[in-house]
Order: C-alpha cells, then sequence, then structure tokens
C-alpha cells in the first residue's frame, strides 16, 4: 500500500515562513508527477503548484515568487517553501502524487493524496 503523509503545517505570523513535507511509503517505484493543493474554509481546493517528469514546475499566479517546490527523488520527498505568507495563504495544504507502484513489472498507475496540514498565517 502506498501512503502519502504531509507534515509542517501550523500557525504563522504574516511574512513568516513555512515548509512542507510530504513523504511516499510503500511500494513505489517512481514518482512520475507532484502536486500540492489548498482549501480554505468555504472555498474549493485549488492548486498551489505542480511538478511533473520531463514539463518541470507550475505555480499558481498567487503564490508564484512566494512559494518554490523541491524534491528529495531517493527519499520520495517533495517539499513546498513557502515565504512571505499572508492571511490569504490560510488553508488545509494537500500533496497529490501519480505514482507507479510495485516491485516488478507490471506496475500499478496509481494517484494518491496525503491526508492534508493546516496552515493558518495570522497575527
Amino acid at each position: 500500500q502506498v501512503q502519502l503523509v504531509e507534515s509542517g503545517g501550523g500557525l504563522v505570523q504574516p511574512g513568516g515562513s513555512l515548509r512542507l513535507s510530504c513523504a511516499a511509503s510503500g511500494s513505489v517505484f517512481s514518482i512520475n508527477a507532484w502536486g500540492w493543493y489548498r482549501q480554505a474554509p468555504g472555498k474549493q481546493r485549488e492548486l498551489v503548484a505542480e511538478f511533473t517528469r520531463g514539463y518541470g514546475t507550475n505555480y499558481a499566479d498567487s503564490v508564484k515568487g512566494r512559494f518554490t517546490v523541491s524534491r528529495d527523488d531517493a527519499k520520495n520527498l517533495v517539499y513546498l517553501q513557502m515565504n512571505s505568507l499572508k492571511p490569504e495563504d490560510t488553508a488545509v495544504y494537500s500533496c497529490n502524487a501519480d505514482i507507479l507502484s510495485g516491485s516488478s513489472w507490471p506496475y500499478r498507475s496509481l494517484e494518491i493524496w496525503g491526508q492534508g496540514t493546516l496552515v493558518t498565517v495570522s497575527s
């Protein structure tokens, strides 16, 4: 079984920084794409940033220049560095991954979601 687990959320003041982590565990052969999403209270879930192997990383306009995605492929980890945080960044942040699972061919193609981590930006 493959799981994604996020960590790093919490309370931060406006202008502060947080780094979220998302770790994939289980029988992971490869991860072809990662995504960070967020859902604020009373709003729909929105894409924050996504990385696709061979295509690079895209960011929502609202976070460009403030958020950065990085990866540790050897550890099946993805990070979301969030700087210059604003109150409107308050949301539950979830990671998503397109994974090939299994120890040998044929691999299973899975789309997995983490449970989410709450980020609150407030003074």
